[in-house]
């Protein structure tokens, strides 16, 4: 895994990698997501597997040193969708077939994720894509 020095105020290095970030500190509710995306039962097993892409990504973020806010942005929008992809596969049980990543990457590219009858501005459906976009271009 990748790892990031950060100095501290004794300018002692303290290695930060993926491995020892607690996303919990960074999304309290984070593991409840895929009860939230919930439509049927079994989308809670589907769900837990889109979580964990998710997961990966989020903590590639936070190595990034994005502040909390554009950080808050991306978990927002990272949670809305997989809401979407949840809705997906149960409009079409065929999807549920795919690995979770790849039910990514069947929704998102470079130029953004599917439409979210959720997002009600021009400035949310390009946050929403701008995440998106970066997810795609992680993921590939």
């Amino acid at each position: 895994m990748k790892q990031r020095r950060f100095y501290t105020e004794n300018f002692k290095v303290k290695v930060m990698s993926a491995d020892n970030i607690k996303i919990e500190d960074y999304c309290k509710d984070i593991y409840e997501w895929p009860e939230s995306w919930e439509i049927l039962p079994e989308d809670i097993a589907y769900g837990q597997e889109i979580l964990k892409e998710i997961i990966k990504f989020i903590k590639f973020l936070i190595l990034k040193n994005y502040t909390q806010k554009t950080l808050k942005k991306h978990i927002d929008n990272l949670w809305l969708l997989g809401g979407e992809l949840i809705g997906r596969i149960n409009s079409d049980e065929e999807l549920r077939n795919l690995r979770a990543k790849d039910l990514l990457l069947k929704n998102i590219d470079s130029s953004g994720g599917p439409y979210s009858r959720h997002l009600d501005s021009e400035y949310a459906f390009n946050s929403f894509d701008s995440t998106c976009k970066k997810l795609y271009k992680y993921i590939k």
